[in-house]
């Protein structure tokens, strides 16, 4: 039977933890550390960590603050934001890191990805893809978190980190982010039919009602949101919170 993961998503900017909508518009959120243990006790499948401002500032990763999010987190941990050097990669899992997600540096440096597999394992290296619509309804990848455009079609560039030696793409809707508006579920289908790796679908998750639809109509293998898990309410009043295992079983899995 299929074991669908499902994953908090969480941004951090200057040391702190914030949420976007569009990639856009961010909202402070808390402390990393202690969202870490609020999801420790709710016993969350895996976590997702990215600094998305440090290959904007072309900043290494902070490995200070990384090492003690590390420590506190019970779950797996993978961590995205300014990794450029094998050596990273070496410090980040050493610290406690279990994957590394590399997003702008796949189109910069793509023997990160190949190197990276081959000295860590495939199952370490997660490449993120940023994907958006343009006025003509084609998807278009973006890096530099968001902001600049590439070349890249999506299917063949998922193809091509496969062959790299990516273990997991995680596929980001921009469109979608912060919006509460249910996945592209066009996007998720087409990506996780077109690869044999498991591909983590994200971007506008409001409750588990929309997750049973990524279950059902795509190969995905794991779900991940932000402002589901960080938010509450009409106001986007700020509360840690994640289905309990019972929940996911019983809305869910019961399903696959």
């Amino acid at each position: 039977m299929r074991r669908i993961r499902v994953i908090p998503v969480l941004l951090v900017q200057n040391g702190g933890l914030v949420k976007s909508v569009k990639f856009k518009n961010y909202k402070y959120v808390g402390d990393p550390i202690n969202t870490v243990k609020i999801f420790n006790d709710k016993e969350v499948d895996e976590i997702v960590i990215l600094d998305i401002e440090a290959t904007v500032q072309k900043r290494p990763p902070n490995i200070d603050q990384i090492k003690e999010i590390a420590s506190e987190a019970f779950m797996p941990l993978a961590y995205g934001g300014g990794i450029s050097t094998l050596n990273q990669i070496k410090q980040l899992l050493f610290e406690g890191v279990e994957k590394i997600v590399i997003n702008t540096n796949s189109f910069n440096k793509p023997s990160l990805i190949s190197e990276g597999a081959k000295q860590f394992g495939s199952q370490s290296i997660i490449v993120s893809i940023d994907v958006k619509k343009n006025w003509l309804g084609h998807y278009q990848i973006y890096s530099h978190g968001g902001k600049q455009k590439t070349p890249y079609k999506i299917l063949d560039f998922a193809k091509k980190v496969e062959d790299l030696g990516a273990g997991e793409i995680f596929l980001n809707s921009i469109d979608r982010d912060g919006t509460f508006q249910g996945f592209d579920l066009d996007l998720i289908k087409k990506v996780s039919m077109a690869v044999n790796i498991p591909v983590i679908a994200c971007g506008g998750a409001k409750s588990t009602d929309d997750f049973l639809p990524v279950i059902k109509e795509t190969e995905s293998s794991a779900i991940a949101a932000g402002s589901m898990f960080v938010f509450n309410g009409p106001h986007r009043a700020v509360l840690i919170s994640y289905p309990s295992q019972e929940e996911l079983k019983t809305k869910l899995f019961n399903h696959l």
